[in-house]
């Protein structure tokens, strides 16, 4: 077990970071390299914890996988499918294990897996997978913590999702794209990790159109092919970066962001009176003068991510006013407001909505990551605070940013990783 020990900043964050592949887009495109018998190269792979929780668990349901940490690329190989079976282990250490359910389904047509785990931020079942899966012919069986799905025939069919779950359309996008006939998934999710999922199985042959709507079309095709394929940069690290900008007072380069995945994030950042500017090199954020309060309420995509709802409450607490904060997507995602507290944040929760009042100063403390974007938001107010905080539990925050110790500490941040 490590801990974060962070000194608090007198001066801004400097300089350029590189922005890594995104690990909620790797993750699905891994799952999808089961479809086919030959060989898929995924680059631009971030080696982070849940990566290689994936990759274990397609070498355990038969596949050959090389896994080339220093170039962040896999190859996979799954000519053939020796089992289709997960252990329960695997999904405890991550959700997206149950993304291999809907590749499979479409390999094999059965799967038998366990119930996911991932960080505690909420309740999210996986009944919307079981859903699309059902109007596919699907039959499912829950027991003993484990789902057994099996289908004697994969065929298409019409599916309205009641809430735009990335998960749910991820795994029925895979099931579809073998399936006989043609599937049509409504108030499907359109964030751009599910493009990227699109990208790649077209790439792999698949037939699919309206990806980045709320309606996508996938006619099944017998068979796939292999393919390369490069993942898309990190939104949400890229927007983690941005709040460092702005909390620290800082002038940082992202490299490798994209800002077309970043609107929302952007917009909110000019309300704080944070500056962005596409440039040739990359997107600079800056800020000069005091940060703004602001209102900000989560949605799905193209609406500002409840992945980034932690690191703009750090932002909001160092901000001249009353700012609110309403999350929507999760139930419970203010866990991180207790541990600000511990480091002088007035935050007032109220359900759903957080009501922050900006103080003149954070002082460091001894706080804990409860969640991945929590770690990262603890990250960012111990830059900002007085004093030194001491981050633990930070297997949270490693399993979704790849050494972002070392890259703050490029932008000259004083922070070190040391063990429990």
């Amino acid at each position: 077990m490590g801990k974060f020990m962070v000194k608090g900043m007198e001066g801004g964050l400097r300089g350029r970071v590189q922005i890594s592949g995104a690990k909620n887009a790797a993750l699905p495109i891994l799952a999808a390299c089961l479809l086919t018998e030959e060989c898929c190269e995924i680059r631009n792979v971030p080696p982070l914890s849940d990566v290689r929780h994936m990759v274990t668990l397609l070498r355990e349901l038969g596949a050959k996988v090389d896994f080339c940490e220093e170039e962040e690329r896999v190859l996979v190989q799954a000519e053939a499918i020796g089992q289709t079976e997960s252990r329960e282990e695997a999904a405890q250490k991550m959700r997206a294990s149950f993304l291999v359910a809907g590749a499979l389904l479409g390999r094999c047509g059965q799967a038998r897996l366990p119930l996911p785990g991932g960080c505690q931020i909420g309740s999210r079942p996986i009944d919307l997978h079981l859903k699309g899966f059902q109007a596919m012919g699907v039959k499912n069986k829950q027991e003993h913590g484990f789902v057994e799905l099996s289908a004697k025939t994969l065929k298409g069919g019409e599916i309205y999702l009641d809430f735009p779950s990335v998960g749910a359309t991820e795994n029925v996008m895979l099931a579809a794209t073998l399936a006989k006939g043609r599937t049509v998934i409504q108030n499907a999710a359109a964030e751009p990790e599910i493009c990227d999922l699109a990208d790649f199985l077209r790439e792999l042959g698949a037939d699919i159109t309206g990806d980045g709507t709320d309606t996508i079309t996938i006619t099944g095709v017998k068979k796939l092919c292999g393919a390369s394929h490069a993942v898309i940069p990190d939104r949400i690290e890229a927007g983690t970066f941005m709040a460092a900008a702005a909390i620290t007072g800082g002038d940082i380069l992202l490299e490798n962001a994209r800002e077309e995945h970043l609107k929302p994030v952007i917009a909110k950042l000019a309300e704080c009176n944070v500056k962005t500017e596409l440039t040739a090199e990359g997107l600079r954020v800056y800020r000069k003068g005091k940060l703004h309060p602001i209102q900000l309420k989560t949605m799905p995509y193209p609406g500002f991510p409840t992945d980034m709802q932690a690191q703009f409450m750090s932002l909001m607490t160092m901000a001249k006013g009353t700012s609110v904060i309403t999350e929507t997507v999760f139930e419970n995602r203010f866990l991180h407001a207790g541990d600000l507290q511990r480091m002088g944040a007035d935050i007032k929760i109220d359900s759903r909505s957080a009501v922050i009042e900006g103080v003149e100063e954070m002082t460091g403390a001894k706080v804990r990551a409860t969640d991945l974007r929590a770690g990262a938001a603890l990250i960012l107010s111990a830059l900002a605070a007085k004093g030194d905080t001491e981050i633990s539990d930070i297997y949270h925050i490693e399993r979704g940013y790849y050494q972002i110790d070392e890259k703050l500490r490029r932008l000259g941040a004083d922070i070190r990783r040391e063990s429990e």
